[in-house]
């Protein structure tokens, strides 16, 4: 059969890879055509669009860029129609991905969506649009199948395919890592300022303002595979903190400790059992907008999951140095490390277990024969 998947940004071209390998296995004979990234591309099939053409984060850059998301959206749909589909799979992404599936409903495409968009966190009406345009839903939160029933929309939960992506991968040697990448032996705490040029900006330099209180422990910054080194190097200003791109499970890997920009990295710091404190910081119209049309308790994954608050989150004003210092020594005691662990063990059984991506193809590929 012939698949077209549309995925944006890094996690969603994490998930959007694994996908495809499942597929690859499911149906032997599949076509696949794909919006998403390095990863997705070096698994097979065709890459239209790489989803650095269309990182906009925030509700002001997104206005800004209207136009050229105008003229994304119009030459999607003009390539869904000249390769005609046997299936259309959304991954996350709503603001794009939701317009595309009511045009492809309209034209009897079968539409599937795998990572719902967060409609449980604002905007539910949303999930009217969503019944009357996807075909199927496949979720990987627990309490999302849970939101949907209520509205009397079955969809399936397939468990995160986060916990596969961690497991399956090549264990990193702990003490080669720190000789390849000059790392010295100290405890590392690891930086994670997001993917985006205005989360790193907004990000990073309050994160390696605390680098000269914390003499005995290493702080290495997760390059994201989207930004050049060079970007970087401009809230680098001691020589003290460490760069390393494109390992950023290895680096969790070996980890003391973690300060993690909400998203999906909050989940995978937890699922490597690294104490982290989430932190978060937009321009203030966007944050007062998000205010006012987010209707949930926590903004991490971690605590959305848990339904508690299991690590600090620092939003807006409270993400500064002198709050982010306080949590950080809050993460390096024991008696708070360890309850922090036990709270990752049970956020990991919540998660439903291993085989998300082979469960979900298994899934399309049956419900497209039907």
């Amino acid at each position: 059969m012939t698949y077209y998947i549309l995925a944006g940004e890094a996690s969603g071209d994490l998930h959007g890879a694994n996908l495809m390998k499942a597929l690859y296995k499911v149906d032997a004979n599949a076509d696949i055509r794909f919006w998403g990234g390095d990863a997705m591309q070096n698994v097979g099939g065709t890459l239209v669009k790489h989803y650095k053409e269309r990182a906009f984060m925030g509700f002001i850059e997104v206005i800004l860029n209207l136009n050229k998301i105008f003229k994304l959206i119009k030459f999607c749909k003009q390539d869904i129609a000249a390769f005609k589909p046997d299936v259309i799979i959304f991954i996350d992404n709503s603001g794009f991905n939701l317009r595309i599936a009511k045009w492809a409903k309209q034209r009897g495409f079968k539409t599937n969506y795998y990572i719902s968009p967060q409609v449980w966190a604002s905007r539910a009406k949303r999930v009217f649009d969503i019944k009357r345009d996807i075909d199927n839903m496949y979720v990987i939160l627990p309490f999302v199948e849970d939101f949907y029933k209520k509205y009397n929309y079955d969809v399936n939960f397939v468990g995160h395919p986060l916990i596969d992506a961690i497991a399956d991968r090549t264990q990193v040697k702990e003490e080669k890592f720190r000789a390849e990448n000059n790392l010295g032996d100290k405890p590392i705490i690891a930086l994670l300022p997001g993917s985006r040029k205005q989360e790193i900006a907004k990000m990073l330099s309050v994160m390696l303002s605390l680098v000269d209180d914390y003499p005995n422990y290493q702080f290495v910054i997760a390059g994201a595979p989207s930004q050049e080194f060079s970007f970087y190097q401009t809230f680098m200003k001691s020589n003290k903190v460490k760069f390393i791109a494109n390992k950023t499970y290895d680096l969790l890997s070996i980890s003391y400790a973690a300060l993690v920009t909400s998203g999906t990295a909050t989940l995978e710091t937890a699922l490597f059992k690294v104490p982290q404190v989430v932190c978060y910081k937009g321009s203030n119209i966007s944050y007062q907008i998000a205010k006012r049309i987010i209707t949930l308790k926590y903004i991490s994954l971690v605590n959305l999951v848990m339904d508690k608050e299991v690590v600090t989150e620092l939003i807006q004003n409270d993400f500064n140095r002198k709050r982010l210092k306080q949590e950080l020594n809050n993460i390096l005691n024991e008696d708070m490390r360890k309850t922090m662990f036990l709270n990752y063990f049970e956020l990991e059984k919540k998660l439903g277990g291993k085989g998300a991506s082979k469960k979900t193809a298994e899934l399309i590929f049956k419900n497209a024969q039907n």
